[in-house]
C-alpha cells in the first residue's frame, strides 16, 4: 500500500512538472523575501502542503516563497491548485537539482526591470508617487483596498502592496507614514475611527509581509483634508483613501 501511494505521489509530481515547468521564469515575477535566518518561522497548512516539493514545504525559505506568491487568501492554507502552481514555478526556476537551489543568490541577484537593490522600479513608478512636504506619497483608493465602511482589506489589496514591500525591504532606512481619510458621510467620530483603523490595517499588512513595525507612523485624519468635493459620488470616492508616504524621499526617484 505504501509503495503504491509513493508511486501515485511521484506520478502526480511528474505530471505537474511536465505540465508547467518549461523554461526558467523571469526572476522579477516572484517575491523572494522572507524566511531568512533569524526571521519568524513560516507555517503552511491545508490539503496542498503534502503535494509541495520537499524544498518548498521543508525549508523556511521555501515556505516563505509559497506563502508570498501562491497563497492567494494570505491565510496560510495551501490548496492543491496553489501547491501545483508553486511546484511548477519552482521547477522552472531551480531546474533538475532543486536540492542545490541557491536561495540567497536568487534573493539578492539583479533582475530584469528591477533596480540594483532588487526592488522593481517599474512597479514603483506605477504607484504614481507625488512630491509632498513629507516625502514621496502614493494614494490608495478605498475601493482598491477595503470593503464598504470597513477596515478589512480585500485579498487583492495585498498584491497591490507587494512592490512597496519589496522596496521597503531593500531600503531598510526609509520610514513610512500611513494616513487614512474618509468622505464626509457619517459622524465625525465614526469617520475618525474608520480612518485610523484603515491606516492600521495597511500597516499590519505591510508588517505581515516583512516590514518592521517600528518603521511606521500611522494616523487617521477622518473627513478632514478632502481632495475633492463631497457633494458628488466621484468626489466622495476620491476622498476615501489611504496615503502612504516614504518620509524624506523624492518622488522623482522612481
Amino acid at each position: 500500500m505504501i509503495a503504491r501511494k509513493n508511486k501515485i505521489y511521484l506520478a502526480t509530481i511528474a505530471t505537474l512538472i511536465a505540465a508547467g515547468a518549461g523554461p526558467a521564469m523571469a526572476q522579477d515575477r516572484w517575491d523572494w523575501g522572507g524566511g531568512r535566518p533569524g526571521e519568524r518561522e513560516y507555517q503552511l497548512f491545508g490539503p496542498g502542503v503534502r503535494l509541495l516539493f520537499p524544498e518548498l514545504r521543508g525549508t523556511n525559505r521555501g515556505r516563505a516563497f509559497v506563502l508570498r506568491n501562491f497563497d492567494r487568501d494570505q491565510n496560510g492554507r495551501i490548496s492543491p491548485r496553489e501547491a501545483e502552481a508553486a511546484n511548477r514555478a519552482f521547477a522552472g526556476i531551480a531546474g533538475a537539482r532543486r536540492d542545490r537551489f541557491d536561495w540567497d543568490a536568487r534573493d539578492h541577484g539583479a533582475r530584469p526591470g528591477a533596480a540594483a537593490g532588487g526592488w522593481d522600479r517599474q512597479a514603483m513608478r506605477d504607484y504614481h508617487f507625488r512630491q509632498t512636504k513629507l516625502g514621496a506619497t502614493l494614494t490608495l483608493q478605498e475601493d482598491v483596498l477595503f470593503r464598504t465602511d470597513s477596515a478589512e482589506l480585500f485579498p487583492r489589496a495585498l498584491d497591490k502592496l507587494r512592490p512597496l514591500v519589496g522596496y521597503l525591504r531593500d531600503n531598510a532606512g526609509v520610514r513610512v507614514a500611513i494616513i487614512g481619510f474618509t468622505d464626509s458621510r457619517g459622524t465625525d467620530a465614526h469617520n475618525q475611527a474608520l480612518s485610523e483603523q484603515r491606516a492600521e490595517s495597511v500597516r499590519a499588512a505591510l508588517e505581515d509581509m516583512g516590514v518592521t513595525r517600528a518603521r511606521f507612523r500611522v494616523e487617521g485624519h477622518g473627513e478632514r483634508e478632502p481632495v475633492a468635493s463631497n457633494g458628488t459620488q466621484q468626489g466622495m470616492r476620491l476622498n476615501r483613501r489611504v496615503e502612504v508616504t516614504l518620509l524624506g524621499q523624492r518622488a522623482d526617484r522612481f
